[in-house]
């Protein structure tokens, strides 16, 4: 164990004691991105460090078979925070945990090391990815119930600043919340459709930010709660207006220095970020399955609006599938790309991992960009991204089979079923004339 590991811990039951924390919540996520927590005492931590909490990984999705299901949730200290919705003492705390196997390998199904595994790939070529993801999603009035449509809390567009403070309120005590948790908040807004929020989160690390994403998510839908309203990060709620997105800004750096960044380059940008985009670009039909799982994620891709239906990148176009933000004289660091295709209910872990994967390919093969004219879309519906995933070399490496295999299956069976569904439209549209 490396001494900084060790201070980490120690810090940690040094804090539980301290602030008298009676539970501690070890967090871990599914293959589909959703969380699963197990509550231990305090008394157990220093086992949990150690040797982690044995749990039967076949109940949780995708993690593994009846025949193989022992696995292990080891904390990782770092990720250490207490919960501020949990005021009342004694209090709470969660870690993020890595998923092992009884033996303390790494689980392959584990999405944290899928990720993990793309970043040391990155590492050994000389890189470290940062991202900064633009977090869209909406606040109803009621909760969800089957047949009745979801209500708004306010009729606002893009950057109103009403009188109704409904969605202000929000953003604020959602913000003050995941900064006492350690996530940083760039800045927040209130999006182009009725109800819609954007909260950006700042830059960090890869791995950071997908363990804040998930905090994120969480902390959304707990605020939310406490004020009476339900949070969704569903693609697309609506017919008539925009869907939700995670455009995620993406910049590699060599040492201190910005990979992406060429001073007098056109866009500033170096070969090295030309080629990342590039591997984008021939890439991104086989990933699209990952950064856009659900049935519903189609409608908003295909939905109009800024959403990206095709391969294309630019500069200007917000519809693009790649878009290069402009470049801020003087300061180099600033050079990044924003890949606009993901929604914000994706499973942050795998999306990080197959879209850094898809550039680094094309770093690593120099693939060449040239210029796009949308005649190549994305996927159209969930059916489609199957196929285009299904024979995608680079994602089944990048995945590792258990967790490819496990995606296509379920996301199979999504398909099967929504197919065979007679949809509100069809009743309405047909019934009367047929």
């Amino acid at each position: 164990m490396s001494e900084e590991i060790s201070r980490q811990e120690d810090f940690v039951l040094r804090t539980l004691e301290e602030r008298n924390i009676r539970f501690v919540r070890l967090w871990f996520t599914d293959v589909l991105g959703f969380l699963k927590s197990v509550a231990i005492a305090p008394a157990e931590l220093d086992n949990a460090f150690t040797e982690g909490i044995g749990f039967d990984g076949s109940a949780i999705e995708g993690y593994a078979r009846l025949t193989e299901s022992d696995m292990l949730a080891k904390p990782d200290a770092a990720t250490f925070s207490v919960l501020p919705w949990r005021t009342q003492l004694p209090g709470a705390a969660r870690m993020i945990c890595d998923i092992t196997l009884p033996d303390g390998t790494p689980s392959p199904s584990d999405p944290r090391n899928v990720l993990k595994r793309v970043l040391n790939h990155a590492a050994q070529m000389g890189y470290t990815c940062y991202t900064h993801p633009e977090m869209e999603f909406f606040l109803f009035k009621n909760a969800p119930e089957v047949g009745v449509a979801p209500i708004p809390v306010d009729q606002g567009g893009y950057f109103d600043q009403t009188p109704a403070t409904v969605g202000n309120d929000f953003r604020r005590n959602a913000i003050t919340m995941l900064e006492s948790m350690g996530v940083s908040v760039e800045f927040s807004h209130h999006e182009g459709a009725p109800g819609q929020q954007e909260i950006d989160l700042r830059y960090a690390d890869a791995l950071s930010t997908a363990d804040n994403i998930m905090t994120f998510r969480h902390v959304v839908k707990e605020v939310a709660l406490e004020q009476g309203f339900h949070a969704s990060f569903m693609p697309k709620p609506f017919t008539e207006h925009p869907g939700s997105g995670m455009h995620t800004h993406i910049s590699l750096f060599r040492d201190e220095a910005n990979a992406f960044h060429e001073d007098g380059a056109p866009y500033s940008l170096s070969p090295v970020g030309r080629q990342f985009i590039a591997g984008i670009m021939k890439h991104a039909r086989e990933f699209t399955l990952i950064t856009n799982q659900w049935v519903n994620s189609y409608k908003r891709i295909h939905g109009g609006g800024e959403a990206p239906a095709a391969v294309t990148w630019g500069t200007n176009s917000r519809s693009a599938l790649v878009r290069i933000p402009a470049y801020k004289p003087l300061k180099e660091n600033s050079t990044r790309i924003e890949v606009r295709s993901p929604d914000s209910a994706c499973n942050p872990y795998l999306a990080f991992a197959v879209i850094l994967a898809a550039g680094l390919k094309g770093i690593e093969l120099k693939y060449e960009l040239t210029e796009t004219d949308g005649s190549v879309a994305l996927p159209a519906n969930l059916d489609e991204a199957i196929a285009a995933m299904e024979s995608s070399t680079l994602v089944r490496e990048t995945l590792g089979e258990d967790v490819f295999e496990y995606v296509l299956r379920n996301k199979k069976s999504e398909w099967e079923e929504y197919r065979k569904q007679v949809s509100a439209y069809e009743l309405d549209r047909y019934l009367p004339i047929l």
